[in-house]
């Protein structure tokens, strides 16, 4: 038997790698993570989901101050923005979860290689000019931002940047032009739309949010008009200039016609996100990729070359972190020999606005083409906590199949809807029927008894509506 300096090495320390890599350790194996960055934890927490969500949180606390919600409660406060300290905190969020990953990989032992990992074979690969072995190598290097053609990216000069650039914006811009009406723009744009921007969203399709239920992606509209976005939709973008310190973006009819200029200081490309494959070496071990630049597994994330595995933004499936986690638990116990297993039927997906919006399972359109359904919702208006904390907007909504009752779909829209959907995915992680949910006491005065609602309006009538 050859002898490895690993029992597994997991290249890329993002959310899936870094998760990787410390289960397998606690299972008793050998491991090393190869990550080049200068801190562990991937996109997630240096330049996405983590430094987003603060300055969403601290931007919803400004335009509460300034947009007059607190005063409407009797808080009269003048506030001033101080974007250094605003981006501070940011930053200081990075780096305690950051360094915290660091931490836990000393504390169970995983040794972290500082460099780019190629494969030289299926059981080797070179890291920082050393070549390093391990039984099983699993392939987690996530994604990064899909380019738009003929649009040149520019962080540092900060008119046409990515989402990374538009995380580190010195100023609050005049105008901002977001390309992309998915839930990177939506979130970014709400940002610095907060903190005082003129923010137009151009979406080559007709509804925002792709992916996502119908019934959400037109409240979703609503509710971003009324809070003072432009949203050009069924748009697309035909060309961007720099002029100086600004831009001016050329856009017409997704379906063709006269053409519109729309001005900016800030143009944020948004338009999707691609796995990161290059530079890994994949032919050298004959690994080839789908025709979306994806890595194809079985449904223990094992690839056709024996010992590979790959988890994550590399493989088929939603771009989402918590999706990661759950396969690098389940690669890593596969690896060991135990049963490691991800349902993805059941990932919920949130977009982190005010309010949030979140939905796991099929869309209603979706379920309609797998057989005859039933489906309730319930306005967060008229749930006791949502009215009270003036938070009218939104809906919950609930779909189960019209001859089991098993749910197969919950979206919402709500202040709190990132953790309203975790007891949607449980319910539906373990079978749940619709009248499972409204037989279910929950707490009251909360968000979630919308759930119930919605569930009830399933299987009879809601009692508060």
């Amino acid at each position: 038997m050859a002898d490895y300096d690993y029992d597994v090495l997991v290249i890329g320390g993002g959310p899936g790698g870094y998760v990787a890599a410390i289960r397998a350790a606690q299972l008793g194996l050998k491991t090393a993570c190869a990550e080049g960055r200068e801190t562990l934890g991937g996109t997630c927490l240096n330049v996405g989901c983590i430094p987003s969500k603060a300055l969403l949180h601290a931007s919803e606390y400004f335009e509460a101050a300034k947009g007059g919600a607190m005063a409407a409660m009797g808080i009269k406060v003048t506030p001033e923005l101080d974007l250094p300290t605003m981006q501070g905190q940011r930053l200081d969020a990075i780096k305690g979860l950051t360094g915290g990953i660091e931490f836990l990989f000393k504390k169970n032992k995983v040794d972290w290689l500082k460099g780019y990992a190629q494969f030289k074979d299926a059981h080797s690969v070179e890291v920082a000019g050393k070549t390093v072995t391990a039984k099983n190598i699993v392939i987690a290097t996530g994604s990064s931002v899909t380019p738009l053609p003929g649009v040149e990216i520019d962080n540092e000069g900060g008119v046409v940047v990515d989402s990374t650039g538009a995380l580190e914006l010195a100023s609050v811009p005049k105008k901002m032009v977001v390309i992309g009406g998915g839930v990177i723009g939506l979130e970014l744009g709400s940002v610095w739309r907060r903190l005082g921007a003129e923010v137009t969203i151009v979406e080559f399709l007709d509804q925002l949010l792709p992916g996502m239920d119908m019934d959400v992606r037109k409240e979703a509209s609503k509710i971003f008009k009324k809070q003072g976005m432009t949203l050009k939709l069924g748009t697309k973008v035909t060309g961007v200039t720099v002029e100086g310190k600004s831009a001016k973006v050329t856009v017409e009819p997704a379906k063709g016609g006269e053409a519109e200029v729309i001005e900016a200081d800030v143009v944020l490309v948004s338009i999707g996100r691609r796995p990161n494959t290059e530079g890994l070496g994949l032919a050298n071990i004959g690994l080839e990729l789908n025709q979306r630049g994806q890595i194809e597994t079985d449904h223990d994330f094992a690839t056709k070359v024996d010992g590979v595995w790959a988890i994550g933004d590399v493989i088929p499936g939603p771009m989402l972190a918590h999706k990661a986690e759950d396969e690098g638990i389940a690669v890593a116990e596969n690896i060991a020999g135990l049963t490691g297993i991800v349902n993805h039927d059941v990932i919920p997906g949130v977009v982190y606005t005010q309010p949030e919006i979140a939905g796991v399972g099929l869309t209603e359109e979706a379920a309609k083409e797998r057989g005859a359904v039933k489906v309730g919702k319930f306005p967060m208006l008229a749930n006791s906590r949502a009215k009270t904390n003036h938070e009218p907007d939104g809906f919950v909504k609930v779909i189960a199949d019209a001859e089991t009752d098993r749910v197969l779909g919950v979206w919402c829209i709500a202040s709190v809807a990132g953790t309203m959907i975790a007891q949607a995915a449980q319910a539906m992680e373990f079978g749940a029927t619709s009248e499972d949910i409204a037989y279910t006491c929950h707490a009251h005065p909360t968000h979630s008894e919308a759930i119930k609602e919605a569930a009830m309006a399933v299987t009879g009538k809601p009692i508060h509506m």
